[in-house]
């Protein structure tokens, strides 16, 4: 195993910021379940409250998720699962999701963009469930370190892979990436106390290794971050990319 890989889940500091973020989302329901059963409580505040509870059951469970996938990566037990899929298919889904969850959380100021490519569907031979997990959890940092502003979202082909960006106009591009180039996490954590983004980004790096891609960052702007990862992609037999395919087309959702 590759002791480099292996830093997070042996790293104090990753243990004792989930120990922290534990306690702060279990706090938050408890309270606002409290709160929930008071008589002066009307319809539209336990409506409030209860989207609040359900926000961080739903926190809880994704660092849980995050954390033990990396986990389960370090083992050797996890492995890749490559199927064809459609690239435009695959990426109106992940689409959708966002637009519901920031619809969910009341994030207005943020834009959702997504860009395209081609103008026929590509079908590629990739590990869907993978790529899916990777571009979730970068999508899930832009939105915590966004305020306002746009998360854009694309890909293009090129070389025989699939390459997949990530950018916003948020605050987050040094620490992510700090994260991204540590070689100690341990100390990167002391330097940016954020140990949801660091356990993110580490399984998003995990993941791309594991597929045989490569992931990098750029600075967006002046503080917004934009990750970029490729990944190794064969072309589905119905596939016929002809350079007057190519289109430039964005789209605001």
């Amino acid at each position: 195993m590759n002791s480099s890989m292996n830093k997070m889940i042996n790293c104090p500091t990753v243990l004792t910021g989930i120990s922290h973020e534990m306690r702060t989302h279990m706090n938050a329901i408890v309270a606002f379940s409290f709160m929930m059963k008071d008589n002066g409580c009307n319809n539209s505040e336990r409506d409030e409250f209860s989207s609040q509870i359900l926000n961080a059951c739903e926190q809880l469970i994704g660092l849980f998720d995050s954390f033990l996938d990396s986990a389960i990566i370090d083992t050797g037990n996890s492995k890749a699962d490559s199927k064809t899929c459609k690239l435009d298919s695959f990426l109106d889904e992940l689409l959708s999701e966002f637009r519901e969850e920031l619809h969910k959380d009341g994030q207005k100021d943020i834009e959702l963009i997504t860009e395209i490519q081609f103008s026929d569907s590509i079908e590629v031979i990739i590990d869907k469930n993978k790529i899916y997990r990777v571009i979730r959890s970068l999508f899930q940092n832009s939105i915590k370190n966004t305020k306002s502003g746009y998360i854009k979202i694309g890909y293009f082909l090129r070389d025989e892979k699939v390459n997949f960006y990530i950018l916003d106009s948020g605050q987050g591009y040094f620490k992510c990436k700090e994260f991204l180039q540590t070689d100690d996490l341990n100390e990167s954590l002391i330097l940016h106390n954020d140990t949801y983004t660091a356990i993110n980004i580490t399984l998003a790096k995990k993941l791309i290794q594991m597929l045989g891609g490569t992931i990098f960052v750029e600075c967006n702007g002046l503080t917004g971050t934009g990750i970029y990862f490729s990944i190794p992609a064969n072309l589905g037999v119905s596939s016929d990319i002809n350079i007057n395919k190519y289109i430039d087309t964005m789209i605001a959702i």
